[in-house]
C-alpha cells in the first residue's frame, strides 16, 4: 500500500512516496502551482500513476501547538483533496520539517539556488516519514 506525502506551499507542493510496505519515503517532484487547480489535476495522475491508497498532508501548527492561517488554508486543502481522490486523507503535524529540510541539505553544502528546488520534495519525505514511523510504532 503505497502513501503519498504533501509539503503544500503558497508557491510549490513538495511530493513524497511511500514504499510498498509503508516503511520509507522517497522524495518524488514538486508541483509548482502556477494555475489554479493544476496541482490537484497533477496529484490526481499520481494517486493513479503509483495506485496510492492513503495521502499525508503536512499541518503547519504554531509552536504552542494551535493552527494558524497557514494551518487553517492546509486543513481546506486536505479535505478537498479527500472530495476529490475518494481516499483517506491525513493531516501530519509538519513543525520544522522545512527547517530542517534546508539544515540538511546546507550541510550537505548544497547551493542556495539547487535547495530551492528540492527543499520541499525533502520537506514532503519528512512529513511522510515521520507519519509512517508513527505507524510502525503502534
Amino acid at each position: 500500500m503505497k502513501i503519498l506525502g504533501l509539503d503544500y506551499g503558497d508557491a510549490r507542493i513538495g511530493v513524497a512516496i511511500s514504499d510498498e510496505l509503508g516503511w520509507t519515503a522517497q522524495g518524488l517532484e514538486v508541483i509548482e502551482r502556477r494555475k489554479e487547480g493544476a496541482e490537484l489535476k497533477r496529484i490526481t495522475e499520481l494517486v493513479n500513476q503509483h495506485v496510492v491508497e492513503e495521502v499525508v498532508v503536512g499541518l503547519p501548527k504554531n509552536m504552542n501547538g494551535t493552527i494558524g492561517p497557514r494551518g487553517e488554508i492546509c486543513k481546506a486543502f486536505a479535505e478537498q483533496l479527500h472530495e476529490i481522490l475518494q481516499i483517506p486523507v491525513h493531516l501530519w503535524d509538519e513543525r520544522l520539517t522545512t527547517v530542517s529540510a534546508h539544515r540538511t541539505l546546507i550541510e550537505a553544502d548544497v547551493s542556495r539556488k539547487k535547495r530551492k528546488g528540492v527543499v520541499d520534495k525533502m520537506a514532503a519525505s519528512l512529513i511522510l516519514q515521520n507519519y509512517l514511523d508513527s505507524k510502525s510504532i503502534k
